[in-house]
């Protein structure tokens, strides 16, 4: 019987969150509201959230053997995720991220250190911990081992990634994953050539693009899908919003957990909209994601709407 219910690969990493009443235009000065220290990063973020809805999770990924480490490993720890297989580095130094959250909507702009820990790799242990899994989460730091990953389980390892922005190797993850989700902002990308195309419309011909199941993500206006040829929408529920840092984090981490647990697709999507607008209640990304109940509750509250037919907009 498995020990786990999703394995998450990917990055941690300290995030200082400074609120601020308004962004300063460039030159000028802004006094800060209140500041405050959290762990962050994707992979990081989206196992205690999936803790937090009652999940098992083991996490794996890398941290520096500095104070920011400490700092992040002893968070996820105290979310009660499984941090066994998280190495170490010695000499390593974790990355830091700055974040900058307006008081008004919530909005947030991050500048962030790129990770120069060395890449994470598939070892004995974590390919034993993947062959006891059946749900793997990989963020965008592990585009590198979506293929792999599937090759080492025999194919047998349903795998969600988590689509930041074009990258190299991406075309290989549009051909493996199992459920694609960016966010809308993965749709301008150049190389997809879908500037020009209505939004509907992009996500129809990226869908195509994708062996397999595409969810869309668009912030507040909640998420979109595709399902037996038609183009769903699930919007976001009314929830007053602090904090949009961890919102698509949470939704990835909702969406692995609700997927371990059997839900169909159209239950996946509203519970993972219902989690990732519910975590925007407080600062940080972690402290506001709602418990299994509560989720669950105003995932019941969200529609299904259909908004279009995926075979007449190909036609």
């Amino acid at each position: 019987m498995n020990t786990i219910d999703v394995l998450v690969i990917g990055r941690s990493c300290l995030d200082y969150i400074a609120v601020v009443n308004q962004f300063p235009d460039e030159n000028q000065k802004q006094p800060l509201e209140f500041r405050l220290t959290e762990g962050g990063g994707q992979g990081g973020t989206s196992s205690c959230c999936i803790s937090r809805l009652g999940g098992r999770v083991a996490y794996v990924g890398k941290l520096g053997d500095d104070k920011e480490g400490r700092f992040c490993l002893d968070r996820l720890k105290a979310c009660g995720v499984t941090t066994e297989f998280i190495e170490i580095v010695a000499g390593g130094k974790t990355p830091v991220s700055y974040v900058f959250v307006t008081v008004a909507g919530g909005n947030r702009t991050i500048i962030y250190e790129p990770s120069t820990l060395p890449k994470i790799t598939i070892d004995g242990p974590v390919k034993k911990l993947a062959l006891q899994s059946d749900i793997a989460l990989l963020d965008p730091e592990v585009t590198h081992l979506c293929r792999p990953l599937k090759n080492e389980t025999g194919g047998k390892i349903k795998l969600v990634y988590d689509c930041e922005r074009w990258r190299d190797g991406i075309e290989d993850i549009m051909d493996t994953a199992d459920y694609f989700i960016p966010s809308s902002e993965f749709l301008e990308a150049k190389a997809l050539n879908l500037r020009l195309a209505p939004f509907n419309q992009k996500i129809i011909e990226l869908d195509n693009m994708v062996r397999g199941k595409l969810i869309v993500t668009h912030g507040k206006n909640g998420a979109y899908y595709i399902s037996n040829d038609k183009l769903y929408h699930v919007a976001a529920p009314e929830v007053k919003a602090v904090d949009t840092v961890g919102a698509g984090d949470n939704f990835h981490g909702a969406f692995a957990l609700a997927l371990k647990k059997g839900f169909d697709l159209h239950q996946i999507v509203k519970f993972s909209v219902a989690v990732a607008s519910l975590s925007c209640r407080e600062y940080g990304g972690r402290s506001g994601v709602p418990g299994l109940n509560k989720a669950l509750a105003v995932a019941k509250t969200l529609n299904n709407r259909i908004i279009g037919s995926a075979i007449m907009m190909n036609s």
